[in-house]
């Protein structure tokens, strides 16, 4: 990659990141407690003790849900997911289409897991994780 570019693209996600505000790893009220560390390795396919929802492909705050949980860009989430999904070891998360139907999904099922932004957090659910 030239480094022009590559530079160009640090910059854009810098900014990109700090235009958000805090993310939060939800569930319901009566949800699992999980470490980050157990949350990782649920979104990235390595444990199936809860049901973990994710954003769509194109949310950035889906993009910066994993870059913060795991330490790792949208390209090589796809890339492990692929290789889990090949090697018939497990799904990837199920996709919903924003912070509401999360919310939904995780207060209504008592192993699922998600994240949305700090702001949007209600009632509903119960805060696991507060990714900064």
């Amino acid at each position: 990659m030239n480094t022009k570019y590559y530079f160009v693209a640090c910059v854009a996600s810098l900014v990109v990141s700090s235009s958000f505000g805090q993310i939060v790893v939800i569930t319901g009220p009566n949800g699992p407690q999980l470490s980050q560390e157990k949350l990782s390795n649920g979104y990235l396919g390595k444990s199936f003790e809860f049901k973990p929802i994710d954003l769509p492909d194109d949310s950035a705050v889906r993009d910066n849900f994993y870059r913060k949980l795991a330490g790792r860009e949208p390209n090589q989430v796809r890339s492990v997911w692929a290789r889990v999904v090949f090697a018939a070891k497990g799904q990837p998360p199920m996709m919903l289409p924003n912070a509401d139907a999360v919310k939904k999904a995780v207060a209504t099922d008592p192993k699922a897991v998600g994240y949305i932004e700090k702001s949007a957090v209600d009632p509903t659910v119960k805060v696991l994780l507060t990714l900064e």
